[in-house]
């Protein structure tokens, strides 16, 4: 029988070569000079169109900056806090403010609760067309003010309006809704909530679709009604979403403009006036640009404060 001698192994034979298989690592001064050379162009937009504006306009809230001083800023002259102090002896901002609180403490409620509901009915009650309701109801979200605007001073016109023409049928008349002090308000709350609709449903439904459905079946096994699923189960498991929806809601009612320019120009009689509108008049229809700052921080203040209140309060029942 013959036998083999195995061959000595070469040195260093099945080994792979030092440093085989190890990624170079670049040197971290690299990386973040690469990150700062993408993030440039960004940068540069936000310190030109965000962050400078900002910046300016708190400087010009310490001074009396107007119309003459858009050529030489720098003959403004400082004023300390006098446009502050000033702003709480307004009248007007004062019952812009007052205006303000009312759409917000009015606007919000509705248009978070018609949402949830909704959203709860497109979600589990209605099966057909379900898509075109959704569609039907988004659709003034992404639809300009000016289309808004000539929908509703149709619907609202006390002469040949759409709720004008209903009344003549039923006999009652229609108040003249944009043109009354005690209906102007409530008439753009009520387009506002139509607009903002869709938001707030889109997101009840992310919310809901979120929510296992064996939660939900259970309930139904032990009995419950469908008030009690929605105020037992849905709305406690819907709290991040509704804290969420509530907050952007209330920023953007706090900066609500676009329908009282529109709709009133913050009449009759400074009904509809808000802070956002009697800010964009101080600045640009009579070009007290200092004055128009210190409104915005206010504003920007009072936004901050209800924000952090709102998260503060909702923080442990979203937990």
């Amino acid at each position: 029988m013959s036998t083999t001698t195995p061959t000595p192994a070469r040195s260093g034979a099945g080994k792979a070569p030092q440093g085989a298989g190890r990624r170079k690592k670049r040197p971290m001064g690299k990386q973040n000079l690469a990150g700062w050379l993408f993030s440039t162009p960004f940068l540069a937009l936000f310190g030109v169109f965000m962050l400078f504006p900002i910046v300016a306009t708190l400087v010009m809230s310490f001074t009396d900056f107007g119309q003459r001083n858009v050529r030489k800023p720098m003959d403004a002259n400082f004023v300390g806090l006098e446009n502050y102090t000033k702003l709480f002896s307004d009248d007007q901002f004062l019952r812009a403010m007052f205006n303000t609180a009312y759409f917000v403490v009015v606007g919000v409620p509705l248009t978070i609760g018609l949402g949830l509901l909704i959203a709860v009915l497109l979600n589990s009650g209605i099966d057909r067309a379900r898509t075109f309701f959704r569609v039907g109801f988004y659709a003034p979200v992404v639809t300009t003010i000016v289309a808004v605007a000539i929908v509703w001073r149709f619907v609202l016109d006390p002469s040949d309006g759409l709720i004008a023409g209903l009344g003549d049928e039923l006999g009652f008349t229609a108040p003249d809704f944009l043109g009354s002090e005690t209906w102007a308000m409530p008439s753009l709350i009520v387009m506002a909530v139509w607009r903002n609709l869709g938001t707030v449903m889109v997101l009840m439904i992310a919310g809901l679709q979120a929510i296992p459905a064996e939660v939900r079946e259970a309930a139904r096994l032990d009995g419950a009604s469908a008030w009690q699923e929605l105020r037992r189960i849905t709305v406690p498991l819907l709290r991040p979403t509704l804290l969420y929806a509530t907050v952007i809601t209330t920023i953007g009612y706090l900066n609500v403009f676009e329908e009282p320019f529109v709709m009133t120009q913050g009449g009759p009689s400074d009904s509809t006036m808000t802070v956002s509108l009697d800010m964009y008049f101080q600045g640009f229809r009579f070009f007290n640009m200092g004055y128009a700052s210190a409104m915005a921080y206010v504003l920007f203040v009072v936004i901050m404060g209800i924000t952090v209140l709102q998260l503060r309060l909702m923080k442990d029942n979203t937990k």
